[in-house]
């Protein structure tokens, strides 16, 4: 059986020195084009360092410099994978680009790639996140943004899945048993017993880790299609009348409920239940347009929920590691949301009763009455 292994450590990146990228980028950019200005962006939680290089003599104006943590050794997720190991040549993030590239998504173009020094240069959504926009959207330009997420989801589950092409990386790692229960550890590690100071009682880890058991095994028994593993509302630019994808390094082949919870039960935008209702329809819909017809809906909605669970209770683990172990707190403030997400979970479905039990004395969030 294949284990989980988490990924070797990378080496974080220096202090910034912003001169030498911007000296670097010079001597990079294609001809014609004259470097004008180095714009530092905001990162993600991983150890990437972003820039904007602003350049005159285009199209394009602009590119988005992705700088590397470890140039020579990022060949891993920073997270845990599972499956047998796959070498390939290229990073990852080039290896999955190419494939969604082919599959029709829309993923930033690569402009060049500079290995010595670490360095992507990427085509430019802009600035403006799913969750920007929607923060600032009516009801209906909402649903209308979140059903666009779910063509361009439907999209890339169907072209990126078949045919099956061996040379993707996404092709050989899967969300199997042993990841799941990697990433539910994780959760026992980082969101009890990190965040609560102290160990759980050995009896009630085991009853926990038995209950998540459960849940892992029949999310790994689902059919496996090309899954992002991060498809949520930071990650997907709005850029005019496209979405672009991004940050999609990481993806494996998982159950079709994945990408689907991770963008409508979202840590960074909280969607009125009835929206959510309506979008796990939609979603039904676009898979009936193309043959791919869910006969028992109630049952897709209960795989749609337990799926939740397992990724809504992953992201406090995340959280609280990023804090502890990356010294950036900034994301504890959403490990509220996405608990409230677990507990009305937990309470609609009466076989998850002795989960949210035993759960619930060291996890407040999902404490009965409470969001």
């Amino acid at each position: 059986m294949a284990t989980a292994n988490p990924a070797l450590p990378t080496s974080p990146l220096p202090p910034p020195d912003h001169a030498l990228v911007a000296q670097t980028i010079k001597a990079y950019l294609p001809s014609g084009l004259v470097f004008r200005e180095l714009v530092p962006l905001a990162g993600d939680a991983s150890n990437r360092r972003y820039y904007r290089a602003m350049v005159t003599g285009g199209p394009p104006h602009s590119v988005v410099v992705m700088q590397l943590a470890e140039p020579e050794a990022f060949k891993q997720s920073e997270e845990a994978v599972s499956g047998a190991v796959y070498q390939i040549s290229e990073l990852p993030f080039i290896n999955i680009m190419a494939h969604l590239a082919k599959a029709n998504v829309s993923v930033p173009v690569l402009h060049h790639y500079d290995r010595p020094a670490g360095l992507l240069y990427l085509e430019d959504f802009g600035d403006v996140t799913l969750a920007e926009a929607a923060s600032h959207a009516d009801a209906p330009s909402l649903e209308s943004r979140y059903k666009q997420a779910i063509n361009v989801l439907v999209q890339m589950q169907f072209n990126a899945t078949t045919p099956t092409d061996p040379g993707c990386l996404a092709f050989h790692r899967s969300f199997d048993v042993p990841l799941l229960m990697w990433e539910f550890d994780h959760f026992l590690e980082y969101g009890i017993e990190a965040r609560n100071g102290h160990p759980l009682p050995g009896e009630d880890k085991t009853a926990i880790r038995h209950e998540f058991e459960r849940i892992a095994d029949l999310l790994a028994d689902q059919p496996r299609i090309f899954t992002h593993r991060d498809y949520h509302s930071r990650n997907l630019m709005v850029d005019g009348l496209r979405l672009g994808v991004i940050d999609f390094q990481d993806a494996l082949m998982g159950p079709g409920t994945y990408d689907l919870a991770s963008l409508l039960r979202d840590a960074y935008i909280q969607l009125d239940e009835t929206l959510i209702d309506d979008l796990v329809d939609y979603y039904l819909d676009q898979l009936a347009e193309r043959r791919f017809v869910w006969t028992n809906r109630a049952a897709f909605r209960r795989l749609f929920d337990l799926t939740s669970i397992q990724r809504n209770l992953k992201a406090p683990d995340r959280f609280v590691y990023i804090d502890r172990v990356k010294g950036n707190p900034k994301y504890l403030e959403d490990i509220p949301r996405v608990l409230s997400y677990v507990k009305r979970n937990l309470e609609k479905y009466p076989e998850l009763d002795p989960l949210r039990t035993y759960l619930t004395p060291y996890v407040a969030g999902i404490a009965v009455g409470r969001y």
